[in-house]
């Protein structure tokens, strides 16, 4: 079957699964579409036929349930589409087909009569904004959609809850405030009015959950990122008419029109004219994001705040006390407008203000929930790429333009330039009528000078920014590996307990000291290795989650044993397979039978060859020994034309641990044929088990080499005592117990069998069944659903951390072809 077909089959189940979850929902979405391509609603907007369907003031009544049937423009139907797939799929599967039906057109109905309502009442006040909307027509099933989404939050677990009311109320909230037509105030009012459905009619008896601190954080987050979308809203809508549309001129500014420059040339405002005109010749891309930039602030900050960065609490508190000040003196100028009623005065220019005011605010009332402070040399190695940053450009932009002085109008002198620096680092909106401008760029060179200074320093510091919010300083000493080595010595763990030991780790202990969870922070993930090392476990997971919480990580738990993720899943966390841990036990292992003629074929072919088994310690070998080593690992690595693994795959560096014991396939020559390491596992102090890890085979060697140390490393260890070896997990590769996975499952069941002929995962996995191992399933467990994509890019940088563009592309062709 060609990958076509498969893509093909896997599409119908996927479409047929969502038929039988939620009829309704695709009955209605197929419905909608049929309609609007019948009535040619899809190519191009019709504004009579909106005019006959769409509801407004001064519509019939029954274009309260037409307009649920069409969209405004493509658009319109596209974001329809995706908001009912999400939310009428939920619904039908929490309170079926009936109800979900009644609280959307429950929602819709009444949310456009509210909306009609809401507009009369401010066009008898003498409110310009609503006044303007009377006649107007709205259509969408997007306000019954609204409606829906927010009465469904009552059946959510709370921390959903929280985060879809917030996000779906303040996007609703900063159309109608800055786009501000009849749709988007409808498409509020219906929200409000599936506020109350659910209220009186969904409300549960759960109780009262206090927030934490990674919720608050969210929260306080979404606060500050949204005063920053509402201007942006604007800038980037062709026709703004909310009541708060000339508040974009604060915080995303856009670059005069033309005819408003003629209009002021044409006075005598020369210095207005003059800046005016510069500003107009800016390029368009450095013109945006330099209007821009105010809004990317907050959104950088915003992500600070998510993580629990004290300085991003701080630098937000600056900017919204500076944009509260700003808009104060920008409002008491405009406010001078006259003909403007009291009503509009009060909204449109009180709630500018008002809204920086509550943001701080709630800044300050919640202080206390951001304590995660940057280490002292981060915060030096940031201030001084910032000033060196300044220092370049400025250099740059003086002596450049004093050198090209020749394509500025009128020719600058050096004085001049060095005068016109600060202006360089500003939006040239907030150039108007503050800062005046003396001269314009021309040519090429000039005008790369005087356009990007600004942007590319900018542009340096919210990476800068957003590095420090996202990244984690390692802070784990020495010291503190060395204890958690003893507390593997002391208490055990699991097959995988060695790998907390090795370097790239840090350490959390209980407050005894008595446990410790090795993990590391990858993309804001805090990835543990292996089980929690100690006989605290159920402890030292709450102590962890709520560590991570306070640094603005995710945390979760990758390849551990079923004890525990049970004792995940008891705090409410998630848990998926991810891989199949092969034990061998060695205490009645004879290598009789059928079964073992693999083996047994090997041991045999290398006695005859002249090959036998050593061990030896990789730190103290002789170097003839330590370089073949070297040598064949780096043959193999450049056979796969890939980036080596690493994260729970041991290298070269991990052969010198203490307590790893290497066996190699040595020949009468003294040449290396292969190797493998083992990792001790420990249990009350003393060596019980092997863990496989290292295993390299030389391309012209012995063939079976592998199997020739696997089965001499049992027989030896065997000999010594030890229990059991442990083949290793097997990534992306599973016994198939006969239970029905669920979708995450299968996800990652079809991410093994796409990476099989590049990693040969299953190919691995049936190697190691030659062995008869017994099979223990390895999981990952996660506390948050939603954390998901950051989690797979997590493990994904956590094993290829090297990877760069060259390879990243050739694994992608590889993967492609070979599947």
């Amino acid at each position: 079957m060609t990958t076509l077909a498969r893509a093909a089959r896997r599409i119908n189940r996927l479409i047929g699964r969502l038929f039988r979850t939620a009829p309704l929902t695709c009955v209605a979405l197929i419905a909608f579409w049929t309609v609007g391509a019948l009535s040619g609603a899809l190519r191009d907007p019709d504004d009579e036929l909106v005019a006959r369907v769409g509801f407004g003031t001064d519509s019939p009544l029954w274009t309260a349930l037409t307009s649920a049937l069409w969209a405004m423009d493509l658009t319109g139907y596209l974001a329809t589409t995706a908001l009912l797939l999400v939310f009428g799929t939920l619904a039908e599967r929490e309170l079926g087909a009936a109800r979900t039906a009644a609280i959307f057109l429950g929602s819709h109905l009444v949310g456009v009569f509210l909306g009609s309502g809401v507009v009369l009442l401010g066009s008898d006040l003498g409110w310009s904004w609503l006044d303007s909307l009377v006649g107007a027509v709205a259509a969408g099933p997007s306000f019954g959609g609204v409606g829906l989404a927010l009465a469904l939050t009552f059946r959510m677990p709370v921390p959903w809850r929280r985060r879809v009311r917030l996000i779906t109320g303040l996007s609703v909230l900063v159309l109608a405030l800055y786009s501000g037509w009849l749709e988007d105030l409808l498409r509020l009012a219906a929200g409000v009015v599936g506020l109350l459905i659910g209220l009186l009619f969904l409300r549960g008896d759960t109780p009262h959950q206090p927030r934490t601190s990674a919720e608050t954080r969210v929260l306080v987050g979404l606060l500050v990122a949204a005063s920053a979308l509402g201007p942006v809203v604007v800038l980037m809508s062709p026709f703004p008419n909310g009541p708060l549309s000339w508040y974009s001129d604060v915080v995303a500014v856009a670059q005069p029109a033309q005819e408003d420059v003629d209009l002021v040339c044409g006075s005598d405002a020369v210095e207005l004219c003059r800046t005016m005109v510069i500003q107009l010749s800016y390029g368009r891309l450095p013109a945006m994001v330099m209007s821009l930039l105010p809004a990317l602030l907050l959104l950088v900050l915003a992500e600070g705040l998510r993580r629990g960065r004290r300085f991003a609490w701080w630098s937000a508190l600056v900017c919204t006390v500076a944009h509260a000040a700003f808009i104060g003196w920008y409002v008491v100028d405009a406010a001078r407008i006259p003909d403007i009623g009291s009503v509009e005065v009060v909204f449109s220019y009180s709630v500018p203000i008002l809204g920086p005011v509550a943001i701080t605010a709630v800044l300050l009332v919640t202080r206390a929930r951001f304590t995660v402070r940057l280490p002292r040399h981060a915060v030096r190695k940031f201030w001084r790429f910032t000033l060196g940053s300044v220092g370049s450009l400025s250099a740059l932009y003086v002596f450049g333009g004093y050198l090209a002085r020749d394509q500025f109008t009128p020719e600058p002198g050096f004085a001049q330039l060095l005068a016109d620096l600060p202006k360089r680092f500003l939006p040239p909106g907030y150039l108007l009528g503050l800062v005046p401008l003396q001269f314009e760029a021309n040519g090429f060179v000039g005008s790369l000078l005087f356009e990007y200074t600004g942007v590319v320093f900018w542009l340096i510091v919210l990476a800068g920014l957003l590095m420090a919010s996202w990244r984690a300083w390692p802070s784990s000493s020495q010291e503190e590996a060395a204890r958690a080595g003893e507390l593997v010595r002391r208490h055990g763990g699991s097959t995988l307990s060695y790998m907390t030991t090795w370097r790239g780790n840090q350490y959390w202990f209980t407050p005894d000291g008595e446990t410790a969870i090795a993990y590391r922070v990858v993309a804001t993930i805090a990835l543990t290795v292996g089980d929690p090392v100690g006989p605290a476990r159920v402890d030292a997971l709450r102590g962890f989650a709520e560590f991570c919480q306070e640094n603005g990580w995710t945390p979760c738990l990758y390849s551990v044993d079923a004890e525990t993720k049970a004792l995940a899943e008891s705090l409410g966390w998630s848990a998926v397979q991810i891989a199949e841990d092969t034990v061998v036990e060695l205490g009645a292992l004879t290598f009789t039978g059928k079964k073992w003629q693999d083996v047994r074929t090997a041991l045999n072919k290398a006695a005859k060859a002249g090959i036998t088994a050593e061990w030896c310690d990789y730190a103290t070998a002789p170097y003839a020994i330590t370089d073949q080593i070297r040598s064949i690992s780096a043959e193999w690595v450049a056979d796969k034309g890939l980036p080596e693994m690493g994260f729970t795959l041991g290298g070269l560096d991990e052969l010198t641990g203490e307590g790893v014991r290497c066996l190699l396939a040595v020949d009468g020559d003294r040449t290396v044929h292969g190797i493998t390491s083992w990792l001790p596992v420990y249990a009350q102090g003393e060596v019980v088990g092997y863990t496989l890890d290292f295993m390299r085979r030389r391309s012209t060697g012995f063939r079976g080499a592998m199997e020739f140390l696997i089965a001499s490393a049992a027989l030896e260890l065997k000999a010594e005592g030890v229990r059991f070896l442990s083949l290793s997990g097997a990534p992306l590769a599973r016994l198939d117990r006969g239970e029905r996975p669920r979708a995450l499952q299968r996800v990652l069941d079809l991410t093994g069998q796409v990476l099989e002929p590049v990693y040969g995962f299953r190919s691995l996995f049936a190697f190691k069944a030659k062995f008869q191992p017994t099979y223990r399933p390895m999981f990952m467990a996660y506390p948050d659903s939603a954390a998901l994509p950051r989690i797979a890019n997590a493990v994904g940088r956590a094993y290829l951390p090297h990877v760069n563009v060259r390879q990243g592309v050739r694994l992608a062709t590889r993967m492609i072809t070979r599947s």
